[in-house]
């Protein structure tokens, strides 16, 4: 199981043995399996792997989203703050997404009603869960703009009047309107520009700090994840390979597959040739390969790599990976 350094002796977030599939027509797909996570009041979590490595089921999961069918939760608990919230009703859930856990998507275009003005679309948040009047709901979707950096006089105009980086500011303030204590964003700049980027994530993890809101940032970027979050979750096909301290995951990388990404951020520092890219494609999630998922691409892989799956071990405190050959590194007697 991954371990947390829970910074204020509060576990608030424990995903136990969570294993989710969408089972189809054309055969199942193990999008998460087995997977445990633990998020302490307070931390920020990046949470790693390329498309279709099970990050966004997860949180999917987390926020009992997943789409039934096809998807369907097999087995596992996921306790926040203490309760397990696939005991909980759909009518417990409207209260707790929002005002307790909230998520940021992907496209902010997606997210957002097109035909209504963004104050409007932050007052509806607030009044949903909270007992405020409109005018005092309208009032609040003002602050929650003038806090993410827009001003005041726009909250009257609608998405299509705002920029890619503005309209995820919206999004923002809308998923903090509440003072959720858990925030899960979704790839948060996918299609921004680099500046744009920078922007957003220094925005979201000073509103997160200044909150005391704890982060589950999902992404396929490494070099994203290294500057805000504490600990990182490393995910290929459905199952966590690599788990530790940000800094230990990045400088101390025990899994090949996260050597490989890490392999693969330019480095802007030195002059370098072709990009060193990881062997080999994702492999087909309706017949994954037996043992490690990760050996068809590996370069370390033998044997034991082609029959047996490896368990997630912790090799140094808080820092573990389901590897039978990690780097440069002896497993623990």
């Amino acid at each position: 199981m991954t371990t947390t350094n829970d910074k204020n002796g509060d576990l608030m977030l424990d995903v136990r043995d969570l294993t989710i599939h969408y089972e189809t027509d054309s055969g199942v797909v193990h999008a998460v399996e087995g997977l445990n996570l633990q998020l302490g009041r307070g931390e920020s979590l990046g949470f790693v792997g390329e498309t279709g490595a099970g990050k966004t089921t997860t949180a999917l999961g987390i926020m009992r989203l997943i789409p039934n069918p096809p998807g369907r939760i097999k087995s596992g608990e996921i306790l926040f703050e203490g309760e397990n919230l696939l005991t909980k009703s759909e009518a417990e859930m409207r209260h707790i997404r929002g005002a307790k856990i909230a998520m940021i998507f992907q496209d902010p275009m997606t997210s957002l009603n097109p035909v209504m003005t963004v104050d409007k679309q932050i007052a509806e948040m607030i009044r949903l869960h909270r007992r405020v009047s409109e005018a005092e709901a309208l009032s609040q979707a003002g602050d929650m703009l003038e806090l993410v950096g827009i001003r005041r006089e726009r909250m009257h105009d609608y998405p299509h009047q705002f920029s890619g980086g503005m309209k995820q500011r919206v999004v923002i303030a809308i998923a903090l309107a509440c003072d959720p204590t858990l925030l899960i964003a979704d790839e948060p700049t996918t299609a921004l520009d680099v500046t744009v980027q920078a922007q957003i994530l220094r925005l979201m993890t000073d509103l997160i700090h200044a909150e005391g809101c704890s982060l589950m940032l999902i992404t396929h970027d490494l070099a994203v994840v290294s500057e805000i979050a504490d600990r990182i979750n490393v995910m290929y096909c459905g199952r966590i390979v690599e788990s530790g301290p940000a800094r230990a995951v990045i400088d101390g990388s025990l899994h090949p597959y996260t050597l490989g990404l890490i392999n693969s951020i330019p480095d802007l520092n030195r002059e370098q040739g072709r990009f060193k890219t990881i062997p080999g494609i994702v492999p087909n999630m309706f017949d994954l390969p037996q043992g490690c998922r990760f050996s068809p691409r590996c370069e370390r892989a033998q044997d034991l790599c082609r029959t047996s799956a490896p368990d997630l071990r912790e090799l140094e405190p808080g820092h573990c990976v389901a590897c039978h050959f990690p780097i440069h590194r002896e497993v623990r007697s």
